[in-house]
């Protein structure tokens, strides 16, 4: 099973909501915007009038209507989630949960930590079971598979506890790049948090999914990783969510994501 950083999309991982394509059901947009969140009305009104707000693409008029599932929303350029049935949920996933909504051999998985909803959602992503941090959990099929495809370039930041004293020259040999078994691996950026003793906390930031990348990639520079922590996924940080909790995303979080993936 692919673990630590491993990040796969199948089309069948993925299940679009029920009904994903239901016949239309247009409503004023003012309502659904009012709905999602965005002020009264009247508000959503004034932004529809300031040309705020548009429709797959085109700017919205006051008395245009829209179908809160099927039209792409956006307000100030950043797409507006309407659709209820979508759920986008932050986890922080503690160390020896291993990164699978059901283990056949009944480990503690992330499905544990879930709390009680009526969607079924997926996780974005792994971690191995000794690793720790963000993984982000939703039934939206279409952006989570943007998030781990490659092409788009999602930014991944690790928090790594590594043996210390740290090389001057360990920033710049990641920076440029190390050989691994199946192929080469760079960071898009490195720097040393703190260090203590023996012990030192480094930050790095990659776009890589290949399976154990973080660790494989310290072991190739001769310093194996005892602590790994993902920090933060795209937009999306970890924060002070502890560890084994979860909380719904928001909608400038959402709106952000998909941002990230060019929608």
């Amino acid at each position: 099973m692919p673990s630590a950083d491993a990040e796969q999309f199948t089309s069948s991982a993925f299940d679009a909501p029920p009904d994903a394509q239901p016949p239309r059901n247009p409503e004023r947009l003012q309502k659904i915007l009012a709905a999602a969140g965005l002020g009264s009305r009247r508000n959503c009104e004034r932004m529809i009038d300031e040309g705020r707000v548009t429709v797959n693409g085109k700017e919205a008029t006051l008395g245009d209507k829209a179908d809160a599932v099927r039209d792409a929303i956006h307000v100030d350029g950043q797409r507006l989630v309407t659709d209820t049935r979508l759920v986008y949920i932050a986890l922080n996933k503690p160390r020896g949960v291993v990164s699978t909504m059901d283990d056949e051999r009944g480990r503690n998985a992330i499905a544990d930590l879930v709390p009680n909803i009526d969607a079924r959602v997926f996780h974005v992503g792994r971690l191995d079971a000794e690793s720790e941090g963000l993984i982000l959990l939703t039934n939206d099929g279409g952006l989570a598979h943007k998030l781990m495809h490659p092409s788009y370039e999602v930014a991944k930041t690790y928090q790594v506890e590594i043996p210390g004293p740290v090389p001057r020259a360990m920033g710049r040999q990641l920076k440029a790049g190390v050989t691994l078994e199946d192929g080469p691996v760079k960071v898009d950026s490195f720097r040393v948090v703190d260090a203590y003793g023996k012990v030192a906390l480094v930050e790095v930031v990659l776009h890589e999914g290949r399976n154990h990348i973080v660790r494989r990639m310290f072991d190739a520079v001769g310093f194996p990783v005892q602590r790994l922590i993902r920090t933060q996924i795209g937009p999306i940080r970890l924060g002070d969510l502890r560890p084994g909790r979860t909380r719904h995303l928001s909608q400038a979080e959402i709106g952000a994501l998909f941002k990230a993936v060019g929608e």
